[in-house]
C-alpha cells in the first residue's frame, strides 16, 4: 500500500507516529475533479489527532486504529502477528519509522494503541494490515498540544474508508471498495487494492464514492455508517448528433426548370388486356 511511502510525509522534529502527521496526503482522487499531488500535501497541524480529516473530497484512503500486543515472527521483526484484547489475531508487518520507534520507545509486551493501514490479502480472503504508528501521545508526545475533539475516533476498532465501491451483495451483506494508491514516482501509473467490508451501503452503491466509518470486530471490518459522495469518475457525455450537419433528402429544394425547356410529359398507365 502506498502510504508506506515515507518520502510523502512531513520529518518529525522528535519521535512521533506516522499517525500524528498528515499520513493520508500519499492518497488522493487522480480523478479530473481532484486536487494535484503536489496540493495534496498538508503541513502538520498545530493540534494533533491519531486520524486526520482528509484533505480533499475524493481523497483515496483506508486508515484505522487497533489496540494490541505486536507478536513479531520468528524470521524478522518487520513481521508478525496483533493480538488484540478481544483474543483476535491479525497477521500485520511494520513499515517505515514504526520500526525505530519500536526499538528505542516501546514495550512489545504491552498492548498498544496500532495506526494500521488495512487490506484483504486476496489468497484467503482474510485481514492484513501495515503498521505505520502509535497512537501515545501521553507517552511520546507530551508538550504537544492535543485535539480533545477527536477522542472519540482514538480508540481500538475505529476505521476510516474512503474509495469507490465496485462490489456489493445484499445476500452475503458483503462490500467491496477500491482504493487508489498514489505513485511513488513521477510518470508511474496508479495502482488499486481492494477491501472486503461486512454491511450494506443504500440500494445501488456500486460506482460511487463513499466515506465509510467501520468498526472493527474479530478479524472482520463491519460498515457503521456510510456518505455518499456521488460518481468515482465523471461521467461521459453522450454523443448528440449535430442538427446542423443533418441534412434531409425531404429538405433538400427542388430544381427549377430552365426558361425554354419543356417539361417531360406524364404519360397514362397502359390496361392490362383480359380474356
Amino acid at each position: 500500500m502506498n502510504l508506506a511511502n515515507n518520502n510523502h510525509l512531513n520529518k518529525p522534529k522528535k519521535p512521533v507516529t506516522a499517525a500524528n502527521q498528515s499520513v493520508e496526503s500519499t492518497m488522493s482522487n487522480q480523478s479530473s475533479d481532484s486536487i494535484s499531488p503536489n496540493t495534496q500535501t498538508q503541513s502538520t497541524p498545530e493540534r494533533k489527532q491519531p486520524i486526520p480529516p482528509p484533505s480533499h473530497p475524493r481523497q483515496y484512503r483506508a486508515i484505522g486504529l487497533i489496540r494490541a500486543k505486536y507478536q513479531q515472527s520468528a524470521e524478522q521483526m518487520t513481521q508478525g502477528t496483533l493480538i488484540t484484547t478481544d483474543g483476535a489475531k491479525i497477521e500485520a508487518v511494520l513499515l517505515g519509522r514504526i520500526i525505530s520507534l519500536i526499538k528505542n520507545h516501546l514495550d512489545l509486551e504491552r498492548e498498544h494503541l496500532w495506526v494500521v493501514y488495512p487490506r484483504t490479502k486476496a489468497k484467503d480472503d482474510r485481514l492484513h494490515v501495515q503498521i505505520v504508528g502509535v497512537w501515545e501521545p501521553e507517552t511520546l508526545n507530551k508538550d504537544e498540544e492535543l485535539d480533545r475533539t477527536a477522542d472519540v475516533q482514538a480508540e481500538h476498532g475505529y476505521f476510516s474508508i474512503r474509495g469507490e465501491v465496485i462490489f456489493y451483495s445484499l445476500e452475503e451483506k458483503t462490500i467491496i471498495i477500491k482504493i487508489k494508491q498514489f505513485p511513488r514516482k513521477e510518470g508511474e501509473k496508479p495502482k488499486f487494492f481492494k477491501l472486503k467490508l461486512k454491511g450494506v451501503l443504500g440500494e445501488k452503491p456500486l460506482k460511487r464514492f463513499w466515506d465509510v466509518k467501520v468498526r472493527l470486530e474479530g478479524e472482520d471490518l463491519i460498515i457503521e455508517e456510510g456518505t455518499d459522495l456521488g460518481f468515482a469518475q465523471k461521467r461521459k457525455p453522450k454523443f448528440k448528433k449535430d442538427p446542423k450537419k443533418i441534412k434531409l433528402k425531404s429538405s433538400r429544394p427542388k430544381r427549377p426548370i430552365k426558361s425554354g425547356a419543356t417539361a417531360r410529359p406524364i404519360l397514362p398507365k397502359k390496361k392490362k388486356k383480359t380474356d
